[in-house]
């Protein structure tokens, strides 16, 4: 979960099907083309000074930007069928990719219940969204299902390394609430430190949109800062959540591709 900002809209071209038992109707659609236009239109609009901009690692063409033109697939599971028919899938996609590649990268963000008094803690880990590519998704309803004996197994898993930022945080949180361990994470803010070189900054998952694909992510407060308890999760709910594992994954595929910055064991002695 990360910190609230304008709620500007970022995520990719073509509609990303919830896979629930609530489908679309027209009107959902109309107004996805519309937020769809209005990211296009704002290309144009400069969102970091020329200054840093001279100063920016250039990206190699192929990973420039996300690519919106992919159709994303949301799986929203809140049982714990769903969810452990969820993980499942995952860990054959885990699999698969360990055997082509070695290993395989997942974004990973998890979502709670925040609390507005004082001396009143924060609610349990209730959403977990994990994204393996351009093409899907899974949103898990942890607060309803509780976390699956393959759940464990997946996050357990040291042929994946799950990617997003402050993730070492949401571990520890997991751990506690939930009572298992979430082994190989990346942070992405440590990523970024170490390939964009420079001061060394705690960089937000906006932040880092902003620097190397000049757009900004949809993140609007009213939608954070909700109910992630709820019996189940609202269309808003369910795009913020697959958006913020998105993106992470879309990072770390441009981070990873860049060399390391020649100053950054200076910069971080």
């Amino acid at each position: 979960m990360s910190s609230c900002s304008s709620p500007v809209s970022w995520f990719p071209e073509g509609d990303w099907d919830l896979d629930w038992d609530q489908p679309f109707t027209d009107e959902d659609l109309q107004r996805i083309d519309e937020i769809v236009s209005s990211a296009t239109a704002s290309k144009k609009r400069p969102l970091i000074d020329s200054e840093s901009r001279n100063h920016r690692r250039r990206l190699p063409p192929s990973l420039s930007c996300p690519n919106y033109k992919s159709h994303g697939r949301t799986v929203y599971s809140r049982t714990a069928e769903e969810v452990d028919r969820a993980a499942l899938q995952l860990l054959k996609f885990v699999e698969r990719k360990r055997k082509e590649v070695g290993q395989a990268i997942l974004g990973f963000d998890i979502e709670w219940r925040p609390s507005f008094r004082r001396g009143i803690s924060p609610g349990r880990v209730a959403v977990m969204q994990i994204c393996c590519d351009t093409s899907l998704c899974y949103v898990m309803h942890i607060f309803h299902s509780g976390i699956p004996h393959s759940l464990h197994l997946l996050l357990e898993d040291p042929a994946s390394t799950k990617v997003g930022v402050g993730i070492g945080n949401d571990s520890v949180k997991l751990f506690k609430d939930h009572n298992v361990s979430t082994k190989d994470v990346q942070d992405l803010s440590k990523l970024a430190n170490q390939k964009l070189g420079g001061e060394l900054k705690m960089w937000s998952l906006r932040s880092l949109i902003e620097e190397l694909f000049h757009k900004q992510l949809e993140k609007p407060c009213e939608v954070q800062l909700g109910n992630w308890e709820a019996k189940y999760l609202s269309n808003p709910q369910l795009k913020y959540a697959a958006l913020d594992a998105y993106a992470s994954w879309c990072l770390h595929q441009a981070l990873d591709c860049l060399p390391d910055a020649p100053d950054y064991d200076n910069a971080e002695n």
